[in-house]
């Protein structure tokens, strides 16, 4: 019988760092350089609960590594984003500990516009597979960027400390953002191998008569089934299509709407029913929300043309 893995719970960075066998600069935000510290590995087998987030940006870095809860190839470089409430473990690999590790807790954007904003930062919801993969040049940036925030927290604390440290950290978040957003549309392939397998999976989800078992499908049914997380899905599908993923939903749905009203005699009531609808009035709403006109309008619109 094995034994479930020790889970330690830090509340605060500094908890953490001590934890580490390092001294903290600053109690709600700290940056690990690796080339410069020894980490302590006592607690290795162990999971960290943090209520605070994770930065790991790998620079030269060649392997696989343990973060969250899975492993991530970080090929030759790249970052990866921890929401607080994530596990992360504690590994006796030394060479996992390369590179930076960035903690800023969740109080440190008190007062700024950062603490409402920092939702928009959908990577930080991303599973570990997914990860920012960075060319030499953005690698070259982000390293700045580090640099920069190491070099303020090395400084004497004053009263312009936290704006200066808040607002560097937010460029590091805009600047992670638009290289997803690159890496969105440089790997179009895998991604729109993505998209044909999920337009398959919904299509043959329409295609089945008894959908009103189920309902409609969602967001999450969808991730699950493309082994993905839901946020990287839908940023992905704005970056490529525009629109959401549960905009695309109902993108497939009307089309699947129209061919049935085309090509079946099936009431407006019993296509409703057989997309999924509980009830028709829903379907009618989004059908004219989205054709402007009424399912019963576009019916009588085809049998005219035809």
């Amino acid at each position: 019988m094995t034994n479930s893995p020790v889970i330690l719970k830090f509340s605060s960075i500094t908890d953490l760092m001590h934890r580490l066998g390092q001294r903290p600069l600053h109690p709600l935000i700290t940056l690990v350089n690796y080339d410069r510290v020894e980490i302590d590995r006592k607690d290795a087998g162990s999971w960290f609960l943090l209520d605070f987030y994770k930065i790991t940006f790998k620079k030269n870095f060649i392997g696989t590594v343990k973060y969250g809860q899975g492993m991530y190839d970080f090929k030759e470089g790249g970052m990866a984003f921890l929401a607080p409430q994530q596990l992360v473990e504690m590994t006796a690999d030394p060479n996992d500990y390369q590179g930076y590790a960035l903690y800023f807790h969740p109080d440190l954007l008190r007062g700024h516009a950062l603490a409402q904003g920092i939702n928009q930062y959908g990577f930080f919801s991303y599973a570990v597979s997914e990860a920012l993969f960075l060319s030499e040049k953005e690698k070259q940036i982000i390293e700045a960027l580090f640099q920069a925030i190491d070099i303020e927290l090395e400084g004497n604390i004053d009263q312009f400390s936290e704006n200066v440290m808040v607002s560097q950290l937010e460029l590091l978040l805009n600047y992670s953002n638009r290289f997803y957003n690159r890496q969105f549309l440089t790997r179009k392939n895998q991604h729109h191998d993505l998209i044909g397998r999920m337009n398959a999976w919904l299509n043959k989800y329409f295609d089945h008569e008894d959908r009103m078992i189920s309902g409609l499908p969602s967001p999450q049914d969808i991730a699950a089934h493309l082994n993905v997380s839901q946020r990287y899905l839908s940023d992905m599908l704005k970056a490529l299509t525009g629109k959401t993923t549960q905009q695309y939903i109902h993108l497939m749905l009307i089309e699947k709407a129209k061919q049935l009203l085309s090509q079946t005699m099936l009431s407006t009531a019993e296509i409703a029913y057989r997309l999924g609808f509980e009830h028709p009035q829903s379907f009618n709403k989004l059908f004219k929300q989205r054709t402007m006109i009424s399912p019963v309008q576009f019916r009588r619109n085809q049998l005219r043309e035809n």
